[in-house]
């Protein structure tokens, strides 16, 4: 009885989530009601309370079932017994830029983060944690192209900071791009392509090695 109890919930759970995401698409989040995605879900506002304290909470979670899935490949990227890290990388951004294209659930769930997320007062929490995940990230690409450049996958004196900033935007900004220009780039089909010469950027360019920056300005200064 309990595990059925529980297999209830989280199906009541996954209903309210489901719904706000359509709801969340349909009229943007500041528009959207507690009692909006209650209706959609055909719950009472009171169930909505019992799973989420917020509407910023569910937001959160909305948007944390897209990423959960990349978890294990994350990891891979950062494991010392790793034999091919920066392999791991660019399946992580592939992936990521792919399934966007082509998973309707991805595509709606960015759509609502980058198009209709009005970041007023009560989304507070959402800008917070969404600064947090981005410092995370930029974390973890840095941690796996150092965990490349150890295996000599990457030069060795790469600036592993600006690489991971760099590739960072370049993710963000092809979701952007996906969203506000759909027809302008088959992500689906050039995903891995794109993503190779990104990384073929920021392993050849003398521009990202440590250094550059006081060479450059040294080279400009009057004699």
């Amino acid at each position: 009885m309990v595990r059925r109890t529980k297999e209830e919930a989280q199906e009541t759970r996954n209903s309210i989530l489901d719904a706000a995401e359509r709801v969340f698409f349909e009229k943007g989040v500041s528009r959207t009601s507690l009692a909006d995605i209650a209706q959609a879900a055909g719950v009472t506002r009171g169930a909505i309370y019992w799973h989420f304290a917020h509407k910023s909470d569910l937001f959160t979670e909305m948007f944390d079932r897209v990423l959960l899935p990349m978890d294990e490949l994350i990891a891979a990227t950062l494991d010392p017994n790793e034999p091919d890290p920066l392999g791991r990388v660019m399946e992580i951004c592939t992936v990521c830029l792919r399934d966007t294209a082509t998973d309707p659930r991805r595509r709606r769930v960015f759509d609502i983060l980058f198009l209709k997320c009005e970041l007023v007062e009560e989304m507070g929490p959402v800008m917070l944690r969404y600064q947090t995940n981005m410092r995370e990230g930029l974390a973890k690409i840095e941690g796996g192209l150092r965990n490349a450049m150890s295996k000599g996958q990457m030069p060795a004196d790469l600036d592993s900071k600006l690489a991971a900033a760099m590739m960072h935007a370049f993710v963000t900004g092809s979701l952007r791009d996906m969203l506000f220009l759909p027809d302008a780039t088959d992500f689906g089909a050039h995903a891995a392509q794109m993503v190779e010469g990104m990384i073929d950027a920021l392993r050849l360019s003398p521009a990202l090695r440590k250094g550059h920056a006081q060479r450059a300005f040294g080279a400009q200064r009057p004699v």
